[in-house]
C-alpha cells in the first residue's frame, strides 16, 4: 500500500515546513526541536510537531508526502536522506503548514508510531536560486508505521544539508 497525501509546489518563508498535530508549534528554538538528534533538517524532538527545513528560504519547492504500509526501499536518486520517528496519538489530526500558517492542509494519517524518511535533491541549487521562478529543490517525505528509534542521517550529498547537520544536528 502506498497513498499519496500531498504532491505540489509548496511556497515557504524561511524554508519552514511543518507537520503538526499538537499544541506545540515550531518557534525557531532549535535546541528544543533538534534535542539529542544527529540530523539538522528534520526536528522531531518535540511531541506534536515535526519541522522540516527546506533549502529555499523563499519560493517554491516540490514536496511529495506518501504514506506507506511498511519501510520503503532505499532510492539512490536522492542526494540527502535522513530518518526520524514520531508518535501521532489517537484523536489528533495531522496537517502540513508553512511558516506562520500561510498555507497548509490536512493529511490523512491514522494514529500510531511512525518513521519519517525525508529525501531531498537540489538543496544547493535551492539555496543558490532562492528567488528564481522555477523549482530548484525537490523533497519526498515517506511515512510508515514503525517503533520509535533514534534519528539517522543516511546520506549527505549537498553542502546545504551538511551545514545544517553540523549546525543543528550532531553537535548536540
Amino acid at each position: 500500500m502506498s497513498e499519496e497525501l500531498l504532491n505540489q509546489v509548496v511556497y515557504t518563508d524561511y524554508g519552514q515546513l511543518t507537520l503538526e498535530w499538537g499544541e506545540e508549534i515550531w518557534d525557531g528554538d532549535a535546541d528544543r526541536f533538534f534535542k539529542d538528534q544527529q540530523n539538522g533538517l528534520v526536528g522531531a524532538a518535540v511531541s506534536g510537531n515535526v519541522v522540516i527545513l527546506l533549502a529555499r528560504r523563499s519560493g517554491g519547492s516540490a514536496v511529495r508526502i506518501v504514506l506507506k504500509a511498511s519501510e520503503p526501499r532505499a532510492n539512490a536518486d536522492w542526494e540527502d536522506v535522513l530518518e526520524a520517528s514520531f508518535d501521532l496519538p489517537p484523536g489528533r489530526v495531522m496537517r502540513w503548514s508553512t511558516w506562520a500558517g500561510e498555507s497548509g492542509g490536512s493529511l490523512a494519517v491514522p494514529p500510531g508510531q511512525y518513521r519519517l524518511r525525508a529525501s531531498a535533491v537540489g538543496r544547493d541549487a535551492g539555496v543558490q536560486n532562492e528567488f528564481a521562478d522555477e523549482v530548484a529543490d525537490r523533497y519526498l517525505l515517506e511515512l510508515w508505521p514503525a517503533p520509535a528509534a533514534p534519528d539517522a542521517v543516511l546520506r549527505v550529498g549537498s553542502d546545504d544539508a551538511r551545514r545544517w547537520h553540523q549546525t543543528w544536528g550532531s553537535r548536540r
